[in-house]
């Protein structure tokens, strides 16, 4: 089918994203998992008439059932996290944990005591299961991502399509020549008899200057792989996003013979078929 931007465009879709896209609840599961056995004992505090007391109890049997405490206050920093004391000094976060004063003051600052003291939170589980629900959205972005990539795999599985993916450029000489020192990392690989297409997979349901910077890399690397004889460079693209780089897509779009949509990735099937 011969190329037509405009059709292109008004294939776009608006979004990707299914109803498992928003949480992993499997991984949240397993990251409660993981340190369940110290919630269970910090859940203890929980309605304490004399934190202090309990605090210095658990301390005792295992001090380092404190080491998670940052999750509380939803922060996941494995200590790295730098705070502004009492004192107006610059500390890490976990050098609270490190004594039963720093606990004590991490939980009074923070206000964890008084929420603690007063049973706001019923189970420290099933708490941690919701701050870790809300920090698993900072995920979505890459989940984007993952998704158009096994949407593109069910298109080219469903078509019988043997691939490999994310392949790095190393594995073939002249193409490392002609891109240079950079080490690109191809998100699929298709080998027929008569070519090898490298292929890059991306979805953009938003605006923003990256799209630009991609349009623009991959307008650069596109001719430089095409001039290697038996490689093809493909772009496989979507998403409303671009409507907001429609221009810089348009010099993309031809530059590269190669660039589909998930609406027009048959006719990618179609050139690989023939």
């Amino acid at each position: 089918m011969e190329k037509n931007f405009e059709r292109f465009m008004s294939q776009l879709r608006e979004t990707n994203q299914t109803l498992d896209f928003f949480c992993d609840f499997k991984k949240i599961e397993n990251n409660v998992n993981d340190i369940k056995l110290s919630l269970c004992m910090l859940n203890s505090l929980i309605g304490s008439t004399n934190l202090r007391q309990s605090v210095e109890t658990i301390w005792q049997r295992d001090k380092t059932a404190f080491k998670i405490m940052d999750l509380l206050i939803a922060v996941r920093s494995g200590g790295k996290k730098v705070v502004l004391s009492s004192d107006g000094d610059c500390v890490f976060l976990d050098r609270y944990f490190d004594s039963i004063d720093g606990v004590m003051e991490y939980l009074e600052e923070t206000g964890l005591a008084k929420v603690l003291c007063e049973g706001k939170i019923k189970d420290l589980v099933d708490y941690v299961f919701g701050i870790e629900t809300g920090l698993d959205t900072n995920a979505r972005k890459n989940r984007s991502g993952d998704i158009m990539g096994n949407l593109v795999a069910n298109v080219f599985t469903d078509h019988g399509i043997t691939f490999r993916r994310e392949v790095y450029s190393s594995e073939w000489p002249t193409i490392t020549t002609v891109l240079g020192e950079d080490k690109k990392r191809f998100d699929f690989v298709i080998k027929t008899s008569e070519k090898v297409y490298l292929i890059e997979v991306n979805f953009y349901s938003t605006g923003g200057s990256k799209l630009n910077e991609v349009a623009r890399s991959y307008s650069d690397i596109a001719p430089k792989i095409n001039s290697v004889p038996g490689f093809e460079f493909v772009w496989i693209t979507d998403g409303v996003g671009w409507k907001s780089a429609k221009n810089k897509l348009q010099e993309a779009y031809s530059i590269i013979p190669n660039i589909y949509n998930l609406t027009d990735i048959t006719n990618f099937i179609n050139l690989i078929n023939e």
